[in-house]
């Protein structure tokens, strides 16, 4: 199905496998506020390595998998079927990277990053520029062979987990004042100190909440600036086009769950001398969860197909955009059903409807919010036109 190839299969196997060792931990980390015991997650680590999960998407000539885009987006749609972000630990290194990188970026960041020995954060959102990355105010100006890096960063995702954080910042003055550059800021660091850990609906341990991170005057040498000044926001974009086509695929696999579960439910609860699956209202929300769900699969596989075929880059960003919509807002639509065919079940925090229900949510505001990609999408439509993007 799906026209995978054997390699493609086994890769699948693989990663579905591994999502099914790490299931039955849920609800532990769920009662534990999304921590496991001791030594646990990273033994789980390890394990992602040894089955070649990890750095899938890093080239290979860095240590990473070397995956194709569709063998990444099927790991990730098996860890997917995973909730409290147990499965993080199949990370996806930054892959823009390797191509900019200078050879002392590459030695200490990047192959460090493939071997699993180094974790990376993100600073880019701030309080008042979300989707909208243009519109951040931090600031990095120069000081002698030096940048000074300065702002508040929201949403900071995983960064008691890591130990170095792209920092995007507006550039005070040269050149390129006004445009945007990335740096990498080794953690902990002079300056850089947590404001708050606001508390989210998902449950996700210490490692990986999102906590509001300031960044005063902190001090980096010019060898941390990533790529050239005024290349921060092409940087985005593909980080951007990336995670939105892993977040369609994370969804597909939490929507085939669901929809797995709400079956089995509705089979063998009974109402009124039967399995409520034979009645009119459930078989309805039945069948529109499993429709959609091959649906959005079919979108987010072609999509990933025409990255790695080269399609152009722009339609990539519009396609990816309408995977991450698509396959989001349906993730949304199957949880809500499954709450409901499973009732009382579906609303106690030991089941997984109900954590997919909290979890799917942010699926669909992350990486741009679905609103934000239905702009990209129609304003690709009327550069392009339709035909060139479906």
């Amino acid at each position: 199905m799906y026209g995978l190839s054997e390699q493609d299969r086994e890769i699948q196997a693989r990663a579905r496998s591994f999502a099914d060792e790490l299931i039955p931990l849920e609800v532990t980390a769920e009662l534990a506020g999304g921590d496991l015991p001791a030594g646990l997650r990273a033994a789980h680590k390890a394990r992602a390595i040894e089955l070649g999960l990890y750095a899938a998407n890093m080239p290979q000539e860095v240590g990473g998998g070397g995956r194709t885009s569709l063998q990444q987006v099927l790991i990730q749609e098996q860890v997917g079927r995973v909730t409290n972000a147990l499965a993080w630990v199949c990370a996806t290194p930054p892959s823009w990277l390797p191509p900019v990188a200078t050879d002392d970026q590459t030695e200490r960041y990047v192959r460090p990053a493939a071997r699993g020995e180094r974790e990376e954060c993100y600073a880019i959102t701030e309080e008042g520029a979300g989707s909208d990355v243009g519109a951040i105010e931090a600031t990095a100006r120069r000081a002698g062979g030096d940048y000074l890096l300065s702002g508040v960063k929201w949403h900071v995702t995983s960064f008691f987990a890591a130990d170095y954080a792209f920092f995007q910042a507006r550039l005070a003055s040269g050149e390129h004042a006004g445009e945007h550059a990335m740096f990498l800021v080794d953690l902990p660091a002079p300056g850089v100190r947590v404001v708050r850990v606001p508390a989210y609906m998902h449950t996700l341990g210490r490692d990986h909440q999102h906590p509001v991170v300031a960044f005063e005057d902190v001090r980096v040498p010019a060898s941390q600036l990533v790529g050239a000044e005024g290349d921060g926001m092409s940087f985005a974009r593909e980080w951007f086009r990336f995670e939105r086509l892993m977040v369609a695929a994370r969804c597909l696999g939490a929507a085939e769950r669901l929809v797995a579960e709400m079956t089995a439910f509705a089979a063998e609860r009974r109402v009124g001398g039967g399995p409520i699956a034979g009645l009119g209202a459930v078989q309805q929300m039945l069948a529109d969860s499993l429709t959609e769900l091959f649906a959005a699969r079919a979108l987010t596989y072609e999509t990933a197909r025409g990255i790695d075929a080269g399609t152009d880059v722009k339609v990539q960003h519009a396609q990816c955009s309408m995977a991450k919509l698509y396959a989001s807002e349906m993730a949304g639509r199957v949880a809500d059903r499954a709450v409901q065919v499973l009732g009382g079940r579906g609303y106690m925090r030991e089941h997984a409807a109900e954590r997919f229900y909290r979890e799917l949510l942010v699926e669909r505001i992350w990486e741009g919010t679905s609103e934000v990609q239905r702009a990209i999408i129609a304003g690709q439509m009327v550069k392009r036109g339709p035909g060139l993007l479906a």
